[in-house]
This record gives structure tokens, C-alpha cells and sequence, in this order.
């Protein structure tokens, strides 16, 4: 029998993974509410995708982690749990409302000693990080404005080390990253990005497609050779 793929049919995949999988993780439940609860853009990473990046940052025995773009800091969240007990995540956002409700988000996980909210545009404030010789951070993750993301992987890049993963989220947009025309800023932005990357013999890079309660996106994945 041929199976008919709905929108409903693969969200319906996610919360059965949900359901089974991340039962007993109820903090970051709790802060998905709370942001819901407060009008916060349901643009969040999803929850099984939350908990990728919550593995990933175990697997890479990551300590110092760095987040582009905090929103109501759902993803913060499951990072910051991720990580050992001297741990630290650095978020940055520019827009007060997010990083209002950030902060409590922060607290209700019991995370305001782990994670720095440090606000302001993004490009400035990694300038700044530049600036202060900040040391390297072991685990990045670009979740800001697209256009942006070439900029992003540049000041990445500079704050890493040998071993330092980098995670861009919504990196296929329904497809939308095969449109070469130049158009749309978000999509040149992702293309430059990806392009950039690829031509770095300093990363080693994969990208995938999700499908799933977030729709049809995707996520680039790369580790920092030297």
C-alpha cells in the first residue's frame, strides 16, 4: 500500500517520537510553554531536535558553548543542561522582549548561573568577543537572521578550535535553498554560507533535510579541522 506523505502524517511521526523519546524531559517542556505562553514566535527548534543538540553537546564533552539568536532561549535550554557542572553558554539576541523572556526561561530551568545573555546586534557583540580575546568555545550554534549566516561563520571560525562543532538550523527552507536568483537576502545568505564552508579546508561539512513539526528545513553540521 502506498502511503499519501501529509503535513499531518509527519508531524504526527514527531510526536510519537516525542512522546516515546523525551518523556521524562520536562524542563524544557516547561520552558516551550512558557514561551508559548508568553507570544513568543513558535520559530524554535523542534523538541526531538532540541535534544540533537542537547546530545551533541555531550558528545563533543563540550564546556564553553555559543548561541546565535536565543528567541524565548528553548535551544539555550537544552544546551545549557548538556553541560558539565563548570559549563558556560554565551546567547546572544538583540531584541528585549526574547531576551526578557529568555531570562525567564533561564530561570525556570535553573540555568541563570551557566548562561550568559549578552544583548545587542550579533555581528557587534562577536566583534567585541574578537576584541576581548574571548576564549574558544567548544560548540556553536547559528540560529539568527540568514543573510547573516556567512558573517556568522566567519566570526565562528575565529572562535573555535580544533574540534569545535558548528550547528546552522533552517538551512533548507522548503527547498528554498536551491533558488539561485539572488532575490530573497535569507537565501543568498544561506547559499554564500554553504559555499563558504565548502571551500574551507579548514571544515569538514554535512547538511540534511528534517521533515517533521516544523515542516521541511533542514541542518548544517560542521567540525573545525585546524
Amino acid at each position: 500500500m502506498k502511503i499519501q506523505i501529509t503535513e499531518s502524517l509527519y508531524k504526527n511521526v514527531d510526536d510519537y517520537f516525542n512522546q516515546l523519546l523525551l518523556k521524562e524531559d520536562a524542563i524544557p517542556e516547561k520552558v516551550l510553554e512558557h514561551c508559548k505562553n508568553r507570544n513568543i514566535p513558535a520559530i524554535n527548534v523542534a523538541p526531538n531536535q532540541g535534544k540533537l543538540l542537547h546530545m551533541l553537546v555531550r558528545m563533543n564533552a563540550a564546556r564553553r558553548v555559543l548561541e546565535i539568536g536565543t528567541l524565548g532561549a528553548y535551544s539555550t535550554v537544552w544546551m545549557g543542561l548538556a553541560l558539565p557542572a563548570n559549563g558556560h553558554l554565551v546567547t546572544l539576541d538583540f531584541d528585549e522582549n526574547y531576551i526578557k523572556v529568555a531570562r525567564e526561561s533561564l530561570s525556570i530551568a535553573g540555568l541563570q548561573d551557566k548562561v550568559e545573555i549578552r544583548p545587542g546586534v550579533a555581528v557587534d557583540t562577536l566583534a567585541q568577543m574578537l576584541q576581548d580575546k574571548e576564549a574558544p568555545f567548544d560548540f556553536i550554534f547559528i540560529d539568527a537572521d540568514k543573510e547573516n549566516n556567512p558573517v556568522y561563520l566567519q566570526y565562528a571560525l575565529q572562535l573555535s578550535r580544533p574540534g569545535t562543532v558548528i550547528v546552522a538550523d533552517n538551512v533548507v527552507r522548503q527547498a528554498k535553498i536551491l533558488d539561485d536568483s539572488g532575490k530573497a537576502d535569507n537565501i543568498r545568505g544561506l547559499r554564500q554560507f554553504f559555499e563558504d564552508m565548502a571551500a574551507n579546508p579548514r571544515l569538514t561539512v554535512t547538511a540534511f533535510q528534517t521533515l517533521g513539526s516544523k515542516g521541511w528545513d533542514g541542518l548544517a553540521i560542521a567540525i573545525v579541522n585546524q
